[in-house]
């Protein structure tokens, strides 16, 4: 048999594999996909967004709001105070809720009692929305609460607290005191606003409504 004379070995070169332009389809459909996800993120919170820039930034009606906005917001302190029934309640607990503020010696005098009034009638002309909004009065001192003023704020969360603690918390206008205002606080439990001394019922409560409306997206009544 005869003998195949050897070869030389040889090499063949094949032509190098084109890019797969499926594959980069695939990454930006991926990247695509990405951005609607997060615009799809952005629209489901547009409401809680749209509600405090419909406030702070828009100002419906075009009209300046009646009360001051507090920069930055000031969150619920953590000391306690007590309730009319002598038990502890940490204030974050206030929580949840939108609440009209007031402070007074327990004492309670006029001017006291026209804050305390004011915030009862405040509240009532919210008509089906003061349930969204608690009426909150923080009492200083030792003096006990006679029987009449008793039966006034049981409507009202009424607080026994130290007055060095809460004013480390809240704070006048220059030249007023503490009890001069009334002070509003968010659901979040944000000290948001101070409404002036001397307060006109009318102004503030257009304010407590474009409140109450602009956070109807996201806040209900009750804790």
């Amino acid at each position: 048999m005869a003998k195949t004379p050897d070869e030389p070995l040889t090499m063949t070169v094949h032509s190098l594999p084109q890019l797969d332009q499926s594959s980069a389809r695939s990454e930006a459909s991926t990247r695509a996909g990405r951005w609607k996800m997060f615009a799809l993120l952005l629209v489901c919170a547009a409401p809680v967004v749209a509600s405090y820039l419909m406030y702070y930034v828009v100002r419906p009606e075009g009209r300046r709001n009646y009360g001051e906005l507090v920069n930055p917001q000031r969150p619920l302190p953590t000391f306690i105070g007590i309730d009319a029934k002598g038990q502890p309640v940490p204030l974050a607990q206030l929580k949840d809720q939108w609440l009209l503020i007031s402070v007074a010696d327990s004492s309670c005098d006029a001017d006291c009692q026209e804050h305390l009034l004011l915030q009862r009638q405040l509240r009532e002309t919210l008509g089906k929305e003061k349930d969204r909004l608690d009426w909150v009065w923080m009492r200083t001192g030792d003096t006990p609460l006679t029987e009449a003023l008793q039966q006034a704020t049981a409507p009202a969360v009424v607080l026994q607290v130290e007055a060095a603690q809460l004013a480390a918390w809240l704070e006048p206008a220059p030249g007023q005191r503490l009890e001069d205002h009334l002070y509003v606080v968010d659901p979040l439990g944000n000290w948001m606003m101070r409404f002036p001394a001397n307060l006109d019922a009318k102004q503030a409560k257009r304010d407590l409504d474009r409140l109450l409306r602009a956070s109807a997206f996201w806040d209900k009544a009750g804790r």
